[in-house]
């Protein structure tokens, strides 16, 4: 095997990178991460805090099994790198006027609160979506969600075994229209349709599939032992002890490929980086815009990543709060969703935001008395479109749709209010991440098919391969993950059998699936 084919630079250290690093590690190959940033992680991120680190990117860790298979195929158990806990109750729900409503996955438990909540009616509801979110689930789960590449005719062959979920796979289906032909009460309609913003879309505009991500979450949400920061930080630590090297504060500015293959790539301080495969672990525009440099501009159909998610306003910050008991996961929603979305699409800030809070330090149903940490975020637009304000405009006003609206409508309050260097909003993502145009979840989940138009891992580039959140399978922690796996899957089936001195794996050919997720010029992942 020529020398080059063993060597491998990963840009960017977000999930994707840092499972791609693992495995690629783990096999033999010489693996070289670099991130622009001062830590491993992409959005999983942290910023300091009066009560200490607190986190600012994800903060709901599902498909656990995605990591405990991907720990185990280098030969580790992720128990070992860092403490995970599964958390009892989902989330907390709060509307304007009172109401609230604990989910926590269990099916009799749940269906008893709904029916505490807003009667019989709404249990019977309940039990048919959770019936249908299942179904599509299960339809979904192995040609689409874990595979390498996303399949069209699996999933309808799949879906030929449920046909509770034939009615929400036509085109034009929406979210939306799905809960509001299977609840009759408006705040499980808004509540449901919530799940379209876990992949940055409206739920006016996404596809009716994404039900399905319900029954992923009441499969199991978990928390990481010092945050989903900490999760990536194990991840890092397991792939440097399988030999893997990182190189932090570095941007990749360009990927070489002088004779139509990849042979390395050249970095901020002026040094290149000898590789016959890059995993991209960016944002894909970041390739098609030509920020990586000529030879991978057109490595990405430039339809794949036409349009971008939506971003957010997250707040970052420590304070004493005042008013309803919260649990870890809180949700204030809006009065009025059309309110919130309609703005938001067309390129403002939501007049009536749905909030979700983040207690950090509440997980496990624990009740710190002072001062604790929150997260804080806001559905917002992705940068670009109408003038962006200035800075000090755009927090003053961010301000005010926060915690007015938590104060005022709900009673919750928070003991210093927090200043700008809490704030990260998506003009800042957009610089953070190269390509992005700020947006959190790579491309737009609107349509139909938008599931199968997104890139995959192996790109039109020789030696280029993808991985991360704007990849397939798409948006979230696990999926970055899956992506990452695929990646190096990909990447090993590609060298030479005859000659490979890959190590032995815990779990040999484990999962597979494939996507990418920060960008590159001054990556920041």
């Amino acid at each position: 095997m020529p020398d080059a084919d063993r060597e491998v630079a990963v840009i960017g250290a977000g999930a994707g990178g840092l499972a791609a690093a693992m495995i690629l590690a783990s096999a033999g190959l010489t693996v070289t991460v670099v991130e622009a940033a001062e830590a491993p992680g992409g959005k999983m991120r942290s910023l300091p805090s009066a009560a200490g680190p607190v986190e600012a990117g994800p903060t709901v860790l599902t498909m656990l099994d995605v990591f405990e298979t991907l720990f185990a195929e280098t030969g580790e158990r992720l128990a070992d790198r860092v403490a995970v806990e599964r958390q009892d109750e989902i989330a907390r729900h709060f509307w304007p006027g009172g109401g609230r409503l604990d989910l926590c996955g269990d099916p009799a438990r749940d269906a008893a609160a709904i029916r505490a909540f807003a009667g019989r009616g709404a249990e019977a509801d309940f039990l048919r979506f959770r019936h249908v979110a299942a179904a599509l689930h299960r339809a979904f789960e192995l040609p689409v969600i874990r595979a390498p590449r996303p399949s069209a005719a699996g999933a309808a062959l799949g879906a030929l075994a449920a046909p509770a979920a034939w009615p929400w796979l036509l085109p034009g289906r929406t979210l939306d229209g799905m809960l509001r032909r299977t609840f009759r009460d408006p705040r499980l309609v808004q509540l449901f349709g919530r799940y379209a913003t876990y992949v940055g879309g409206s739920p006016f505009r996404s596809p009716a599939v994404l039900a399905l991500i319900w029954h992923a979450e009441a499969s199991g949400v978990w928390s990481p032992a010092g945050g989903m920061s900490a999760l990536a930080g194990a991840m890092a630590a397991a792939a440097a002890g399988r030999g893997a090297g990182f190189r932090y504060g570095l941007a990749a500015r360009e990927i070489l490929a002088p004779r139509g293959r990849v042979e390395g790539v050249a970095l901020s301080d002026g040094s290149v980086l000898r590789a016959g495969h890059v995993v991209f672990n960016g944002d894909p525009c970041a390739l098609v815009a030509g920020q990586l440099g000529a030879a991978a501009r057109s490595a990405v159909p430039p339809g794949a990543v036409a349009r971008p998610s939506r971003s957010a306003w997250v707040w970052s910050f420590a304070a004493r709060c005042a008013g309803p008991e919260l649990g870890h996961h809180n949700v204030f929603f809006a009065g009025d969703p059309v309110a919130e979305h309609g703005p938001i699409d067309a390129g403002r800030m939501p007049d009536d935001p749905t909030l979700y809070v983040c207690a950090e330090d509440r997980a496990s149903g624990r009740r710190p008395a002072g001062v604790e940490r929150f997260e804080i975020i806001m559905n917002a637009p992705a940068a670009g479109g109408t003038a962006a304000p200035s800075a000090a405009e755009e927090y003053r006003t961010c301000l005010e749709r926060t915690f007015a609206t938590l104060g005022d409508r709900f009673g919750l309050t928070f003991d210093p209010l927090p200043g700008p260097e809490a704030l990260t909003g998506p003009a800042e993502f957009a610089r953070m991440f190269p390509g992005s145009r700020g947006a959190l979840y790579g491309p737009s989940p609107h349509g139909t098919l938008a599931a199968f138009r997104r890139p995959a891992v192996r790109t039109s580039l020789p030696g280029l391969w993808l991985s991360g959140g704007g990849t397939h399978p798409g948006a979230g922690v696990p999926m970055a993950a899956l992506s990452g796996m695929h990646c190096a899957h990909a990447i090993l089936r590609a060298l030479p059998a005859s000659t490979s001195t890959s190590r032995p794996t815990a779990m040999p050919g484990g999962m597979s699936t494939a996507f990418p997720t920060t960008p590159a010029a001054r990556s920041r992942s």
